[in-house]
């Protein structure tokens, strides 16, 4: 048995872009089920209300207000959470971005490699912070928040978030590879259609309609509840979840 099985109230969850959307829902969901809480994020009164909701749920949180493409700024956010709560157990990549130009016509590179460098060069850096509290402890969780584009090519995810979020498998993939050994399990979730902010960054913005048969953040924190919550011998390479099509 690993030391983080033996100390269950011991568990240390760091979510990315936990100020919104799935990341704070993921938040609030690990919270109340006693994770103590790590939230991260570029936009300190986002955190802050979720730090509020966790709270008022009972829950245990620490905001650490950071930008996850900054190695720097990582370090030292990983630094702080060890101080205070000791080694990182899990942790959820959830910090994302796009962009309403998207397509090879109307990209522009400084926005490619803005997307590419928050979706997929932090969640490497982030990553690469908590690996050695992760063997350090016998185990961990390290679980991406793609996309079903990230799965199946979307012709309309945009040419640089579909590249980025696909990477996020070979990610997960070699992270399985290599750390399973060490008890560290990752995997590549995927979801379809999320009624989020995050829908903002749409050339089209779906109306209401369209967003009743979406998934709800919600629908996300229980699956990567299920994840983080998988005894030590599974290990959930990639999971794939979309809403039911009625037409």
């Amino acid at each position: 048995m690993n030391l983080i099985e033996e100390d269950s109230d011991g568990r240390t969850l760091w979510v990315t872009g936990a100020g919104s959307g799935m990341g704070r829902a993921v938040a609030r969901s690990a919270a109340a089920r006693g994770y103590k809480v790590a939230l991260s994020g570029r936009r300190k009164e986002a955190l802050e209300e979720t730090a509020r909701l966790i709270g008022q749920e009972g829950g245990a949180s620490k905001i650490l207000t950071m930008d996850s493409a900054v190695p720097s700024q990582v370090l030292q956010a990983k630094e702080e959470i060890n101080r205070e709560w000791g080694l990182i157990s899990h942790v959820v990549l959830s910090a994302g971005l796009n962009h309403p130009r998207r397509y090879w016509r109307d990209q522009s590179m400084s926005d490619f490699n803005e997307i590419v460098t928050t979706n997929l060069t932090g969640a490497a850096y982030v990553t690469d912070a908590v690996l050695p509290d992760m063997r350090s402890a016998g185990g961990g969780v390290v679980l991406f928040v793609s996309s079903f584009s990230g799965w199946q090519y979307s012709p309309d995810a945009g040419v640089a978030y579909s590249s980025s979020k696909t990477a996020l498998a070979s990610l997960a993939q070699s992270l399985n590879g290599q750390e399973n050994r060490n008890g560290i399990r990752s995997c590549h979730l995927c979801p379809g259609d999320v009624d989020t902010d995050f829908l903002s960054m749409r050339p089209q913005v779906p109306g209401s309609k369209a967003r009743e048969s979406m998934l709800g953040p919600a629908d996300i924190a229980a699956a990567v509840q299920f994840v983080l919550d998988s005894p030590s011998h599974v290990c959930i390479n990639e999971l794939v979840i979309t809403p039911v099509k009625k037409q």
